[in-house]
């Protein structure tokens, strides 16, 4: 009797089956080079460049000359990196405990709760500009804010707050708040909204306080929500150009300029390419390290 031999493994179609994943992403892994990856080799290449199109004869390689340019020449670097850092730590601060007190309020059930949660919500729907335009109109001297707080005798007539060095911060700050506070409440109720009620009530049976559950339940419950938040909002108003281009140009005297915005000024007002994508190199760097280092020791993700 003669014994059929088993046909050889076919190894073809199993190998095929195998590369079928990567060819179904490779459409976006190309994307992500050509979006993502080519645009900040560019920018590390100009960085090393003097580049400026109304000096093309002076444009050619400048190895780190931009970069010791602005640590060591240009005080308007320091000067806007500074504001930066102030802008970012009192927007985060206040824009988080203003959207928490929002999201705990709203979270509570009452009559007219939807409309309150439309209304709370309603400004992160608005863009920077319109915002601007808001807060332009009511920062006017003889139409706005101003005239009324000035009929209560608690100003001077006249007093421009967007002009006035000692005031234009905060009322920069103001403007901000009203556009990003909508952003912590909405994220922190959404996760407000997955909290066990029977935590709660097995507290209170206990005879935990408001307070008591607030710190023991709701704060450990938001912990990752308030850590993604903070980070996404901080490199955010890090890069804020279009409020605070729109309504002080950075001024007066550079006092609300930040480091986006005179990267932006620098540009499209001297085109001075070269020396801007050093500028921008020098926030990527700051930001991927202030990233890091906030995951790092906030223990993102991690189980309390």
């Amino acid at each position: 009797m003669a014994v059929v031999s088993a046909p050889p493994p076919r190894t073809r179609p199993r190998r095929a089956g195998r590369l079928t994943p990567y060819w179904l992403i490779a459409p976006s892994v190309v994307a992500m080079l050509g979006f993502l990856v080519y645009p900040m080799l560019s920018v590390l290449y100009y960085s090393l460049r003097h580049y400026n199109v109304t000096q093309p004869w002076d444009n050619g390689f400048a190895g780190l000359e931009n970069f010791r340019r602005l640590l060591f020449e240009d005080p308007i670097f320091w000067q806007s990196l500074g504001f930066s850092l102030k802008w970012v730590a009192v927007e985060v601060v206040l824009q988080f405990l203003l959207g928490l007190a929002l999201a705990l309020i709203v979270n509570e059930s009452f009559v007219g709760r939807a409309v309150s949660r439309a209304l709370v919500f309603s400004p992160w729907a608005v863009s920077g500009v319109l915002t601007t335009a808001i807060w332009v109109l009511l920062y006017n001297p003889f139409t706005g804010m101003s005239r009324y707080l000035a009929d209560l005798g608690l100003i001077e007539y006249g007093a421009a707050p967007l002009a006035n060095p000692g005031t234009v911060f905060w009322a920069a700050v103001v403007a901000e708040l009203w556009r990003g506070v909508p952003f912590f409440a909405i994220l922190l109720l959404a996760d407000l909204q997955s909290v066990s009620k029977e935590l709660y009530e097995a507290a209170s049976v206990d005879g935990a306080g408001r307070v008591r559950r607030f710190f023991h339940i709701t704060l450990p419950h938001l912990r990752d929500a308030i850590i993604l938040s903070t980070l996404l909002r901080c490199v955010w108003e890090f890069n804020n150009v279009d409020l605070l281009y729109t309504l002080t140009g950075g001024g007066p005297a550079h006092q609300t300029t930040t480091l986006p915005l005179y990267v932006a000024a620098l540009a499209a007002q001297s085109h001075d390419f070269g020396y801007a994508t050093a500028l921008t190199t020098v926030a990527f760097l700051i930001l991927t390290f202030f990233s890091i280092a906030y995951l790092r020791l906030s223990k993102f993700g991690a189980k309390s």
